[in-house]
C-alpha cells in the first residue's frame, strides 16, 4: 500500500478549463456545498480544484416553501428555489471568507430575466472571482428553464453577460431538452467559454395519503446516482459534437464514477448529492482518481480525458 500511495502522489491531476488552470478536475456542484466556506469544519475545501458557490441572484431570494427535499430510491428530489442572500450581501460578507479557502472561485449566477444575469455578474465581478457559471437551467423557479430550452434565449443570456465581464463563463445546461447540443452550441457562439452538463432532471413525488404532490411547485429536480447514466450520455453527446471544455455532473459518488465522465470527454467533474452524505466526498475523489491512474500506469489525468475506447 505504501508503494502504491507513493506512486499516486506523483501523478499530475492538473487540468485546463479555457483560461482557468486547476490543480485537479474535482469541484462541488452548485447548491450542494453551501456558499463554499461554511463547510470548512467538515472537509478540506482547499483539496479541490475549484469551488462553485450556490446560485446567487441580484436580489435576495427566500426560496420555495417547505418541504423542499424528497429522497428517492437512488437519488434526491429538490425544490429549493435558489434561496440566497443576494449579490450585494454575498460580495460584502461571504466573498471575503470564500477567497481564504484557496481554490479558484466559480460563482454560480441565476436570474428571472436575461438582464438579471448580467446585472448580478456586474455586482459581483472583481479580482476575487475567477469565473461564472450561469444557471440557465434551474427547474425550481419560475422561468428557470426557459433560457436553456431555447438556443436563442440561451444565447441572449450569455451574450448579455459576456458584455459585462472578461471572466470565464460556463453555461449550465438542462437535460430536459430535445437537443442539448444546439443549446450548447448557441452558448458557445455567444461567448461562453465552456459548458456544465447537466442540471437536474424533472421529477415529482406524490403523497398517497393526502393525494397531493410532495412539492408546492409539483415538480422538482432529480439528482443522485439514478441520473448518472443519463448525464454521462449528455456529456458524451456534447463532447463529440462541440469543441470546448465540458464540466460533467450528475450522480458522481466514487472516483470510478468521475473517471467515466473524464473518459467520455469531460475536462472536469462536479460532485453534488453525494456531498449531503459526506461533505468530504470531493477530497476523497481527488485521492481516488490518483489511485486509479496509478493502477493504470498513467502519469497525468489529461492523457485520460476523452480517452474512451470505442467498440
Amino acid at each position: 500500500m505504501g508503494h502504491k500511495s507513493e506512486d499516486s502522489s506523483a501523478i499530475d491531476l492538473s487540468i485546463s478549463l479555457g483560461s482557468l488552470e486547476l490543480k485537479n478536475p474535482v469541484m462541488p456542484a452548485s447548491g450542494t456545498f453551501g456558499y463554499g466556506h461554511e463547510v470548512s469544519s467538515l472537509t478540506e475545501g482547499s483539496a479541490m480544484g475549484a469551488l462553485v458557490t450556490k446560485t446567487i441572484t441580484a436580489l435576495p431570494r427566500a426560496g420555495n416553501p417547505s418541504p423542499r427535499l424528497q429522497e428517492t430510491p437512488a437519488g434526491l428530489l429538490n425544490s429549493i428555489g435558489l434561496q440566497n442572500v443576494g449579490a450585494e450581501e454575498f460580495k460584502r460578507t461571504i466573498l471575503p471568507e470564500l477567497i481564504t479557502v484557496g481554490p479558484p472561485l466559480i460563482v454560480s449566477i441565476g436570474g428571472h430575466t436575461r438582464e438579471d444575469f448580467a446585472r448580478c455578474v456586474e455586482m459581483i465581478d472583481g479580482d476575487d472571482v475567477d469565473a461564472f457559471e450561469l444557471n440557465i437551467s434551474c427547474p425550481n423557479v419560475a422561468s428557470g428553464m426557459e433560457f436553456s430550452r431555447s438556443p436563442q434565449e440561451a444565447a441572449k443570456v450569455i451574450s448579455g453577460v459576456r458584455r459585462v465581464t472578461s471572466k470565464a463563463i460556463f453555461a449550465k445546461l438542462s437535460p430536459n431538452v430535445t437537443d442539448i447540443v444546439s443549446v450548447g452550441r448557441a452558448c458557445l457562439e455567444s461567448g461562453s467559454d465552456g459548458l456544465t452538463a447537466v442540471n437536474t432532471f424533472l421529477g415529482m413525488a406524490v403523497d398517497v395519503d393526502t393525494e397531493a404532490p410532495h412539492f408546492q411547485r409539483v415538480v422538482g429536480g432529480l439528482s443522485g446516482p439514478a441520473i448518472r447514466p443519463l448525464a454521462l450520455a449528455r456529456v458524451w453527446e456534447l463532447t463529440q459534437k462541440l469543441t470546448c471544455p465540458v464540466i460533467g455532473v450528475g450522480g458522481i459518488v466514487t472516483a470510478s464514477d468521475a473517471m467515466q465522465f473524464l473518459l467520455a470527454g469531460a475536462s472536469a467533474v462536479q460532485v453534488g448529492t453525494a456531498n449531503f452524505r459526506d461533505p468530504a466526498k470531493g477530497a476523497h475523489l481527488v485521492s481516488g482518481l490518483r489511485e486509479i491512474l496509478a493502477r493504470k500506469g498513467a502519469k497525468t489525468i489529461r492523457e485520460k480525458i476523452g480517452g474512451l475506447r470505442l467498440p
